[in-house]
């Protein structure tokens, strides 16, 4: 028998990943060698692994740099439409595999680094995640990057060079544990400073009035330092920027005031005015309105909107005179989309540009606003809209608060002209809320400052406008759109599975990388027994390999005939991983109750991070964790059934969990989940969804047909209905033996036997205040999951279903979401033609 192949044999076959040409591969050895001598030359003569991933960092960028000059030549010579994303928020993850499959130099550089004795596997481990976001909307605008420039957009993504990003999670005693990510530590080797494009932006001060205009003056200035970082297209020659700003304090900071002895200090108050920059703020679906998050807020979209005004007055490529001064045709050559309301500074900031430096008046400052501006709402959940207390603005941001008032003024006065006497309208949609302070609300100020306001799922566009943003859509029904979210084959198949990515090129070409509706080709195969064997054996295989990962973590001896039953996010209460726990105390109790019958074995794996303040999702990571504990080490029940929580989830563990995973937890009550977009990563990656119909799990068991995935639970109007009824916790606990089973050994300490009332927090909760319904879901959820285990038993037809899910599949890529804002909000046209390469004659 022929030995089995190593990684490094089995990827050098894979097509998707390059070709590696001979003089290629000698060229990438040369540069990485030049570039390790010069690392080594400074003061060591031993390499370590890192030296050897900066090295192969930098060879590969040396392949970004002109494409980038040349990219940014080909805008200023065309001068197209630019589109500008601001979010405080762009989860990266890794760069270097990402640029690699890219610039279709994967199977290259690792003939390279193998020649060289190296594994390209333990250098890519060396690089830090940028983890500049939470979750979700984060990882969103990171996806939505990579689409922009596949699609030949002019585009920039603006936001915040966070020294520390999102925390490192830690499991200690099954308690979360935080950690400082010092992920700059080592350096980055794929952002540029460029201190030449450094804006002044300017806090607090106050407001004068003149004739010849309004002058905001004795401001406290801090300077904003843009790094740039390449984002390549995928093989079309086109490098995007990504732009983040860091906050630097200005020469003469406070040194103007120092009298004797006050010098050293006011050095050190230094540190005070470049705090702006040092930390994400680690909340998901939840405000907290502190006043760093609002200088945050306005720090990016101040210095963003400085450097979007420069740019579209120097029209010509590295020129600096002025040469377009007249800004009412901004809105034709830019278009600014604000991700969720974070950004939403950006409307009162522009009309403060446009009249207080451009000098223009209110009516053409507004309507320059307005057909620029564009907003997408990504939650409905009360506790995560932003209300800013006016004597916070008043404070910070004063000449703001002036023209916030006057941009409600003309608001309600149009609204008193279409609804006279209509009093409880009018303070519905009011900017300002009163009360007990007085708070401006976010979105309400997007949604009139806005032409176009989207959702980014069916469900969520709609529930938009029946109830949160209702009185807006009557009065402005044009505005509202859905703009269903995508994700990037080329991260979230191409690079994190090249192994199914191959086994579908072999069937149908590998076009379907850019145009990811060709996956429905693959319905002709879905009876094809090569096919599902080739499918099968992927998956397995990448089961073993994540097997291997968690064994060497976990000390926990992984069954690799168990479904790997995957319920990775952010943990909140909406998202009820306590449900998910409840299913698994119920199948640990059958199977106790049954030891002799023959059940379909589960590795169940829970992963996810709590914002540090939220107490209850902190509780709920120690109930798993608890959990895990008993069952793990029951030697009734074996392998049959495994609990385990995945540490410190992030973009790099996404990668390696997403193509294991058999089954996808998409568990949020109807009506809270926005959209999701990990659901869409599982289907892609040949998972099957048990789901409720919420946010894209709607659409995905549209595309895929509702039979081919596991829907269970409530509706949007079945929740409504008993909203209005009155939920009850107490009925199910009553009436369901299994689950009041369940919800004792909680109480009573069966998984805390050293202290038995430690989940007290929760049974309250459920019993008596869950906003988030889990006991109703819980029957229909536990058939569901019998339904599963059923099909798991037969192999053939669970990976029938699965080709369904790949194939209906297309809808859901970043590309075709990105080309419907384009042409629907941006007012441009997506292409997918190559333009020259650096190293092409012109």
């Amino acid at each position: 028998m022929s030995k089995p192949l190593t990684d490094q044999e089995k990827r050098k076959q894979i097509s998707v990943r390059g070709l590696a040409g001979v003089e290629n591969v000698s060229d990438l050895k040369t540069n990485f060698n030049r570039h390790l001598h010069f690392t080594l030359v400074k003061d060591r003569n031993v390499a370590t692994k890192r030296d050897y991933y900066f090295a192969l960092a930098h060879t590969v960028r040396d392949h970004l740099v002109g494409r980038w000059i040349r990219t940014q030549q080909h805008y200023y010579e065309k001068d197209p439409k630019r589109v500008y994303y601001l979010s405080l928020e762009f989860y990266m993850g890794r760069t270097l595999q990402n640029t690699m499959v890219n610039l279709a130099l994967e199977n290259a550089c690792d003939e390279a680094i193998y020649q060289l004795g190296l594994d390209m596997e333990e250098l890519q481990d060396m690089e830090e995640d940028a983890g500049l976001g939470n979750g979700g909307l984060g990882r969103l605008a990171a996806c939505f990057l990579d689409s922009m420039a596949t699609l030949g957009l002019a585009a920039y993504g603006y936001g915040i060079r966070y020294e520390f990003g999102i925390f490192n999670q830690k499991i200690v005693k099954g308690w979360q544990v935080e950690e400082a990510d010092d992920w700059l530590r080592y350096g980055n080797p794929w952002e540029k400073a460029r201190p030449e494009y450094m804006r002044p932006v300017h806090f607090y001060g106050r407001v004068e009035h003149h004739p010849d205009g309004v002058k905001w003056v004795d401001t406290q200035v801090i300077l904003a330092l843009p790094y740039d970082t390449p984002v390549p297209g995928y093989r079309n020659n086109i490098v995007n920027t990504m732009r983040l700003w860091s906050a630097k304090a200005p020469c003469e900071f406070h040194l103007k005031d120092f009298n004797v002895g006050g010098y050293i200090q006011a050095v050190l108050d230094k540190n005070l005015a470049e705090n702006i920059s040092r930390v994400l703020y680690p909340n998901d679906n939840f405000f907290e309105g502190k006043e760093l998050r609002l200088k945050q807020e306005y720090f990016v979209v101040a210095a963003t909107l400085q450097d979007i005004i420069r740019r579209f007055k120097a029209s010509k490529f590295g020129s600096i005179e002025e040469v377009r001064m007249d800004l009412t045709t901004l809105p034709d050559k830019v278009a600014i989309q604000l991700n969720d309301t974070h950004p939403a500074m950006a409307i009162p900031e522009l009309m403060r540009i446009l009249m207080d430096d451009e000098k223009l008046i209110w009516d053409t400052a507004w309507d320059i606003t307005v057909r620029t501006c564009a907003y997408t709402n990504h939650t409905v959940l009360p506790e995560a809209l932003e209300r800013w207390p006016v004597d916070l603005f008043q404070n910070l941001l004063p000449r703001h608060l002036e023209i916030i008032y006057e941009i409600n003024r003309r608001h309600l006065e149009r609204i008193s002209a279409l609804y006279p006497g209509d009093f409880d309208r009018m303070r519905r949609m009011s900017l300002i809320e009163e009360g007990g302070q007085k708070k401006i609300n976010m979105a309400h100020l997007c949604i009139v400052g806005s032409h176009a306001v989207n959702g980014v799922a069916q469900i969520h566009s709609d529930i938009i406008k029946d109830t949160v943003f209702k009185d807006f859509y009557e009065v402005d029904p044009d505005k509202f759109q859905n703009k269903t979210n995508g994700i990037t084959p080329r991260r979230w198949l191409v690079m994190c599975n090249p192994g199914l990515a191959e086994v579908i090129a072999e069937r149908i070409g590998e076009d379907y990388i850019r145009d990811l509706c060709q996956l429905k080709k693959l319905l002709k195969f879905v009876n094809d027994d090569a096919l599902i064997r080739d499918i099968a054996k992927v998956k397995q295989e990448n089961k073993m390999k994540f097997a291997a990962l968690l064994e060497e973590q976990y000390k926990v001896k992984i069954n690799l005939n168990s479904m790997f039953d995957v319920h990775v996010k952010r943990i909140h209460e909406y998202k009820r991983q306590l449900l998910n726990c409840l299913h698994i105390i119920t199948l640990y109790n059958r199977i106790k109750k049954e030891p002799n019958k023959a059940w379909t074995p589960r590795t169940v794996m829970i992963g996810g991070k709590a914002a540090p303040g939220y107490h209850t999702a902190k509780m709920i990571i120690k109930l798993i964790t608890a959990i895990g504990e008993v069952i793990n080490n029951d030697s009734v029940v074996g392998d049959r059934l495994k609990v385990i929580f995945l540490e410190n989830y992030k973009v790099t563990l996404a990668e390696k969990v997403i193509p294991a995973a058999d089954l996808s937890e998409q568990i949020s009550t109807a009506g809270t989940e926005a959209s999701g977009t990990g659901n869409m990563k599982f289907m892609l990656n040949g998972a099957l969804t048990i789901g409720t119909m919420d946010g894209a799990n709607v659409e995905m068991a549209e595309e895929a047909g509702e039979e081919n995935l596991f829907i269970f639970g409530m509706r949007v109007k079945d929740v409504e209905a008993l909203d209005k009824k009155g939920y009850d916790a107490m009925e199910y606990y009553n009436r369901i033996p299994e689950l009041k089973q369940a919800m004792d050994q909680i109480s009573k300490g069966f998984f805390s036997p050293a202290e038995p009332d430690q989940f007290q927090d929760i049974v309250k909760m459920l019993m008596h205040h869950d906003r988030f319904k889990v006991f109703a879901d819980y029957e229909d959820y536990i058939k569901s999951q019998e339904k599963v285990s059923a099909l798991y038993k037969n192999t053939k037809e669970w990976t029938k279903m699965v080709i369904h899910n790949i194939a209906g599949c297309g809808k859901f890529s970043s590309d075709r979401t990105i080309g419907q804002y384009a042409r629907e909000i941006w007012g441009m046209e997506p292409s997918l033609e190559k333009i020259a390469a650096p190293d092409d004659p012109r």
